[in-house]
């Protein structure tokens, strides 16, 4: 990791080189237009020096179909999607009402939810990603060992000489929560030794029920940062101890990429078209940015130029946007900017991005807007109550978007020519966790909210 990069230069003139820091400085909501946007062949053409291609999501989505057999034995509920993981794509036509009554009707076209809060198994967005890296970490070992060749029936990764070998090995990541989830509930069902490295910004739930899986938890009381750190230095002194790495993992990237041809099949399913009379907007949550990184490589590769994909970030943790504006990347965190990296948006609690994801999205992403927490708790409660829909405040970072775009993002919309094409647009907000959440927890969640629309 680039380090003190920042400090290089006094506040005062990066301020004077980006406006945007005071307002971020100041924890204001703001909407950031990315200047470094290529068109996207271009764009994706040029990954290939960072090792990545189209054809990788491909190659990964055709991985977890190798896997169906085994996912169905291991958790039942997989059985009704023959061991696919995937959540549903929903309209919310009545929260679009809402967001038109604080923009006065300004938002047209559709507007939908990718219900990532109702994936399988962990019951967040890290359902992709953490999982995926289980698997290809699991089938890698039971080729080597002769257990298993791409030709097999993957159900026999669920045979007790697969799960003598796999309990060997041990699997270590740092976390917030729901990456710590994913990867813990997957990896003690094949039977690895795992250990997740959890933030003090995790909450109580999660550890608990990571606990209850037989999964060794270790807590810290600093951030994000300090879990994935300890959790790296576990693996660096264990040989036989892989550690799933938030910050620089292709293969987590990866996962999180195949939603992108999963959300193709769905739109068409609802005819919903995407092309230059008929753009998607995509609004995705990020903390330190492997997962809406994924998803803007995967959505990029099928629809180019015609997706145009914006990131939310809480108002006390715009590390992502931090990064990218200043080109900085992970030579710069929040705090460097006196922000405070607390929020109840748990898994976007990260104060420093990722480089990988900064430098692989940068010539993708439209832009990156911050949200506060208690807009998140008002979007908790009016989704609630108007669409029947509960997520975790992390996930509700995304109804924000459509908000910003169509109150400050005029110029993005004339820049792209699309001023004639908004009442033709798809507005999808991807949502990240809640299913898994205890009740008396959301319940919490939905008062916070009550009582802030009552104010």
């Amino acid at each position: 990791m680039t380090t003190h990069l920042f400090h290089q230069k006094p506040l005062a003139t990066w301020m004077h080189e980006y406006p945007l820091l005071k307002p971020l400085i100041n924890k204001q909501e703001i909407l950031w237009i990315n200047p470094y946007i290529k068109p996207a062949q271009g764009a994706l053409s040029s990954l290939s020096s960072l090792s990545l291609h189209t054809k990788d999501i491909k190659d990964a989505k055709e991985r977890l179909s190798r896997f169906s057999s085994f996912l169905q034995i291991a958790f039942p509920e997989l059985k009704a999607s023959k061991g696919i993981i995937e959540s549903p794509l929903q309209e919310i036509a009545y929260m679009k009402d809402y967001l038109n009554q604080q923009m006065n009707n300004m938002l047209q076209g559709k507007l939908l939810m990718k219900c990532d809060h109702d994936l399988p198994i962990s019951g967040s967005i890290k359902a992709r990603g953490g999982i995926y890296e289980v698997l290809k970490f699991a089938e890698s070992l039971a080729i080597k060992e002769g257990l298993l060749t791409e030709e097999d029936s993957y159900a026999l990764l669920a045979e007790e000489r697969c799960k003598k070998l796999f309990s060997s090995y041990s699997i270590a990541v740092g976390s917030t929560g729901n990456l710590g989830l994913s990867i813990g509930i997957m990896s003690a069902t094949l039977g690895f030794n795992v250990t997740v490295h959890m933030s003090a910004d995790a909450k109580k739930w999660k550890k608990d029920l990571l606990r209850s899986k037989g999964v060794i938890v270790i807590e810290y009381q600093s951030d994000y940062g300090k879990a994935v750190e300890e959790g790296r230095k576990q693996a660096e002194a264990d040989p036989a101890c892989h550690f799933i790495d938030d910050e620089q993992s292709r293969d987590l990237f990866l996962g999180y990429s195949v939603a992108a041809l999963r959300l193709k099949k769905q739109l068409a399913e609802l005819r919903i078209q995407v092309d230059a009379e008929h753009p998607l907007f995509v609004y995705l949550p990020c903390g330190v940015g492997g997962g809406p990184g994924g998803i803007t490589f995967g959505l990029k590769a099928i629809y180019g130029d015609h997706v145009h994909c914006f990131f939310a970030e809480p108002t006390h943790s715009p590390c992502m946007l931090l990064g990218l504006m200043t080109e900085l990347h992970d030579g710069i965190s929040v705090t460097d900017i006196g922000l405070d990296n607390v929020t109840a948006a748990d898994g976007l609690a990260v104060g420093r991005p990722s480089s990988f994801v900064g430098e692989t999205i940068k010539s993708l992403i439209s832009g990156i807007y911050t949200v506060e927490d208690d807009q998140l708790f008002r979007f908790i409660y009016e989704l609630a109550n108007r669409e029947n829909m509960y997520i975790e405040p992390s996930a509700a970072a995304g109804l924000q978007g459509p908000l910003h775009l169509m109150e400050s993002g005029s110029s993005y919309i004339q820049a792209q020519g699309l001023e004639n094409d908004m009442s033709k647009a798809t507005h999808l907000v991807w949502s990240t966790g809640g299913s898994m959440v205890p009740v008396e927890v959301m319940n919490s969640y939905y008062e916070q909210g009550k009582n802030l629309m009552n104010r």
